[in-house]
């Protein structure tokens, strides 16, 4: 009768895990971080809402951080992941494009954070959302930058979010008046477009 209760008590631990809330972490820098609006604004808080409507209990963490590069995500990662997760989401390299880094350096920075990762969770399942740069840092650097996502996303069989502003950038109705960030709008079409992707991870 014993063994039958502690066999009945683990099969009940497995499934509690199994069935339990799950926890994104999404990593990035303002566009994460939902500058210029309030944490719930953003697209990870609009996210972990939505998600949790449904049978999976969602835990979002914002890591973003404004001004962030992938140098210095690279530097701060082993702090953020101190917190157990089953989702990574990868958001950086945009202030990198912006100041014109070099492709390589910031391809290497992106797969040192994704070994980091794969490292301490080798479980977690890791989302890239793909950036842009404008059409003034030249067409060379432009292509090279944009295919950094999709080759890395195949390297490390990622799932691949194309362009993490798809449907936002360049509509002055969806962005702050930098032109860069997204307004409160533009974030909920992010989470949107997002949050179904990790719907299916889920």
């Amino acid at each position: 009768m014993v063994g039958k209760s502690i066999l009945f008590i683990l099969m009940l631990v497995v499934f509690q895990k199994n069935t339990g809330s799950k926890t994104i972490l999404f990593f990035g820098d303002s566009l994460t971080a939902g500058y210029g609006l309030s944490i719930d604004e953003s697209f990870p808080a609009l996210i972990e809402k939505e998600l949790s409507k449904g049978s999976v209990k969602v835990k979002a963490i914002n890591a973003g951080l404004s001004g962030e590069t992938s140098a210095g995500g690279l530097s701060r990662i082993d702090w953020v992941l101190k917190q157990p997760l089953d989702i990574f989401v990868l958001e950086l390299g945009a202030n990198d494009g912006l100041r014109g880094l070099p492709i390589d350096q910031t391809r290497k920075n992106l797969q040192g954070i994704i070994d980091k990762v794969k490292q301490k969770y080798p479980n977690a399942k890791i989302v890239m959302t793909g950036m842009m740069v404008p059409p003034n840092m030249g067409p060379k650097y432009s292509s090279e930058f944009k295919i950094i996502y999709p080759e890395l996303a195949k390297q490390n069989n990622a799932t691949l979010m194309p362009f993490l502003l798809e449907g936002v950038a360049g509509d002055e109705k969806l962005n702050q008046a930098d032109g860069i960030h997204p307004t409160a709008a533009g974030h909920q079409i992010i989470a949107r477009n997002l949050g179904n992707l990790l719907l299916k991870l889920l």
